[in-house]
Formats: structure tokens, sequence, C-alpha cells
């Protein structure tokens, strides 16, 4: 749908290629939730944080949230460059519990602020759902609050007025119950300038296990406008290959919000990687994150971790392609853009 009629005031999100002020994340503490729900220990869990975080450190400012009882971990794990900022948190997805930056010709920078309910009441979240507006007050940055249940996970855009999303997500009643996709647009379109939203089906039937119920950053990346790196699979009586064949083919029929078909490029999940006794294993190579000269890409030990990388390289002449092992916090579900959030810097450029 095109949103050209919706009222706009001129607020519009970066794309990720953007340059940045800083990348924020949230340092992992909950010992319980890591090791008795996704059966991995949070030791080595925080090393593939401070693993994620150094590489990024290189390139741009990283800004660590630590709940306080963490803190001794994070400042032996995390180099000089990582800024740690102690607030109490719940749990470590910063893309989908921090802000989502936006900016304005006049009035700078501000952020959204998501009704975050911890992917449908999965987990607990009394500290999470203000962690946003907390970061916004960090950096004395207006904060407009919305109540539309949503995680940064969830939402792709190109800074150009298109964003990609899942139906399996946004219309989910564990999120927004009665709300209808006119409505969600309205919302992109208000606060993030988005003049067409394209909706993938997403997971509808959570076969996956996946408990974001299908963010759409574990499907599809924008390289740049018109141009995405689309997650596929060898395996093709798996139980995700038809879940990545429906969201494909949404993808092949769209146009953008300038009108253009877009051009599709396949990045081959990690499947030697997977490890089946999890609950699920995020062996998404499009969970990349986009840094300043930079693409820190998930890496597990594995043959396709160079293929991966080659076909990054492809897409992104410009950048250094860095591959960071992430066994660990796949084992719970995630990869690196699911515990990145970058904000952007002002003017924004790129």
């Amino acid at each position: 749908m095109q949103m050209d009629e919706v009222e706009n005031l001129g607020w519009r999100m970066p794309a990720e290629w953007s340059q940045h002020a800083a990348t924020w994340m949230v340092w992992p503490h909950n010992q319980a939730l890591w090791e008795n729900t996704w059966g991995v220990t949070l030791a080595q869990v925080q090393q593939d944080f401070a693993r994620v975080a150094n590489a990024i450190a290189r390139f741009e400012p990283v800004k660590m949230v630590v709940d306080p009882s963490a803190l001794a971990s994070a400042i032996a794990l995390c180099g000089p460059r990582i800024e740690l900022i102690p607030q109490a948190v719940n749990d470590s997805w910063c893309r989908d519990s921090g802000p989502s930056f936006i900016y304005h010709p006049q009035h700078g920078l501000a952020g959204v602020s998501w009704r975050f309910n911890a992917w449908g009441e999965k987990s607990a979240h009394e500290w999470d759902e203000s962690l946003a507006r907390r970061v916004l007050n960090h950096l004395g940055l207006v904060c407009f609050g919305t109540p539309l249940s949503n995680e940064g996970g969830a939402f792709h855009v190109d800074g150009e007025g298109t964003l990609i999303t899942t139906e399996s997500v946004l219309l989910n009643p564990n999120r927004n119950p009665g709300v209808t996709k006119a409505d969600i647009e309205k919302v992109f379109a208000r606060w993030l300038g988005i003049k067409k939203t394209i909706w993938l089906p997403g997971d509808p039937n959570y076969v996956t296990g996946d408990m974001t119920d299908g963010h759409v950053d574990g499907i599809c990346a924008f390289a740049r406008p018109g141009v995405l790196l689309v997650d596929a699979t060898l395996d093709h009586c798996s139980v995700y290959a038809q879940v990545a064949r429906e969201n494909r083919r949404v993808l092949e029929l769209a146009t953008d919000a300038r009108g253009r078909r877009f051009e599709l490029i396949e990045l081959y999940e990690a499947s030697e990687a997977v490890d089946t006794g999890a609950e699920a294993f995020c062996a998404s190579y499009s969970n990349f994150y986009i840094a300043n000269g930079a693409i820190i890409m998930p890496a597990y030990g594995i043959a396709a971790d160079q293929v991966a990388a080659n076909v990054l390289g492809q897409a992104f002449p410009d950048r250094e392609i860095v591959p960071v092992r992430i066994n660990h916090l796949a084992h719970g579900g995630g990869g690196v853009h699911c515990i990145t959030q970058q904000q952007p810097a002002w003017p924004v450029k790129g």
C-alpha cells in the first residue's frame, strides 16, 4: 500500500548503512534464562557478545548497557573502546528492546520506543520495556512512544520510504490483537517516513520454533535500495525450506516505494553448524550488521562461512567483511543483528 496520503511530520528512519555515531548493545547476564532455557552457558554467550562488540569497536564507538550485577564480567571481556553503561535489564536483545532512531531535517535525532512485550509475553520484561526510553534519556534525545507492539528485528528500512516486515510478528494476537495492516502502516508512515510497507508471511505456522515468531532480520536484509540479501537453504526438505520459499515468492513479486523490483542475492544458511539439540538455532547469515566501513557477519567455524563472506563482499565492495564466531549466541536463537542497534550520526549521511 502506498502511504503518500498519510500524515507525516517529517521524521524518517535512516538505512542501516548511514553513518553511525555508535552501536548500542546489552550485556547478557541472565544465567537462568541462557542455561535453563537455551542450554548454553552464560560465560560462553558473554564471550560471543564480547567478540561482536570488540569487532564493531574497530570501526565505531560501542555503548554497552550492563546490568549492575554483571559489571565485573563486562569489564573483563570488553575492550577499552567499549563504554559500559550500568542500567537494570532483563535480557540482552538490544535490537528489539532498544530504540529505533529517527531524524528530522530541522529537529535532528530522536527515537521511537515501541511497546515491547518480550515477543508476546514470552519472558520477563519489566525492565526491558523501558530500555528504549532510558537510552534516549541518556542521550538527551526526544522519545516518541507508540502503543504498537513491535521490535527492531521485525522490520528493515531502505532509507527511501520502503519497509519490509512480517505478518506473523506484527499481526500476531500476542502483540497487536485487532490491529490491521492499515493501522500499522500509518504508524510507520508517521514516525519512520515510510511510503510503502511490504508484508512477508514470516513464519505463520511457527514451524521454526523461533521465539520472535518470524523476525524479518532472519529472512532478508537490504544491501542498498532495491537490492536484498535473502536467506536460503540447501536442505529442501527442512521445515524452514517452505517458509523460505514463501517469503522469497513475495519479494520476487514486490516493488519498493520507488517502483523498483528487487534484485535478490541468496545467502545460504549455515546448516552444517546447526545444533539439532537447540530449541532454535540461528543459522542465518543474513543476520549481519552494517557498521561504519564494515559488515560484521555471523560465523560458525565451517566452510560455509567463507562462501557467505564472499557473497557479502560482492554485495558490499566498499566495506571490510568481518566474520565473528557466535555459535553459543546462535544456540540461543540469535545472531549479530539481533544484539546490535545503530545510532545514526547527525547530520545523517549515506
